[in-house]
């Protein structure tokens, strides 16, 4: 089927398909697939560029078109770019919602505003890449994915999906050391001072 590119798709560069690594930084483990047919099918649509055609690994919605993808990463990455490969068919999603950063993202949140909503086009083949807003994606820890509805199937199918970018490190935890007092000394404060945050009761 013909496609028509928004203002927000372009052609893969294949000379420089090396940016399409992120899912080597990718915590599949903790990854979530929501609304999958098969457990377990989301994680394998994050592969290599060069293992983007295999038809064998595939992910299909379970009774309605939705899927919803919550994606960790281990530390912190820049995402440029998006590609999604369906099926030639109807079953192919018309339409991705991203979110940074907020890993509380599900069903009955996604159809809230996103940070980001691209509209999608037939790529049975993986041609066409999709440009992220810099604004929300240059450090991004959490990445949410929102298929919500395809071109007219039942069910969704997606195959393969590519994000572009690259890695910025690993995240330190920062460890916050307060020292409390077990009970106020008043020899410590000024009596004044105490007496700021009283209030009459009249």
């Amino acid at each position: 089927m013909q496609h028509s590119c928004s203002r927000t798709c372009q052609h893969v560069d294949e000379t420089n398909v090396g940016q399409w690594n992120l899912y080597t930084k990718i915590d599949k483990y903790n990854l979530q697939c929501y609304n999958e047919k098969h457990d377990g099918s989301g994680k394998d649509v994050f592969r290599a560029w060069d293992e983007r055609l295999d038809r064998t690994k595939v992910v299909e919605s379970d009774d309605d078109p939705e899927l919803l993808f919550s994606i960790p990463f281990n530390g912190a990455v820049k995402l440029t770019g998006i590609c999604v490969i369906g099926e030639n068919d109807p079953s192919h999603p018309n339409t991705v919602k991203l979110w940074s950063n907020l890993p509380e993202i599900r069903f009955d949140n996604a159809r809230g505003k996103a940070h980001q909503e691209i509209p999608l086009t037939y790529d049975p083949s993986g041609t066409l890449a999709y440009q992220v807003n810099p604004a929300h994606f240059a450090r991004v820890t959490h990445l949410s994915l929102y298929f919500p509805s395809n071109f007219g199937e039942e069910t969704t199918r997606v195959y393969y999906i590519g994000l572009r970018g690259e890695f910025l490190g690993e995240v330190q935890s920062q460890v916050v050391i307060a020292t409390y007092e077990s009970r106020p000394q008043l020899k410590d404060h000024k009596v004044d001072d105490l007496l700021k945050g009283t209030h009459e009761i009249q």
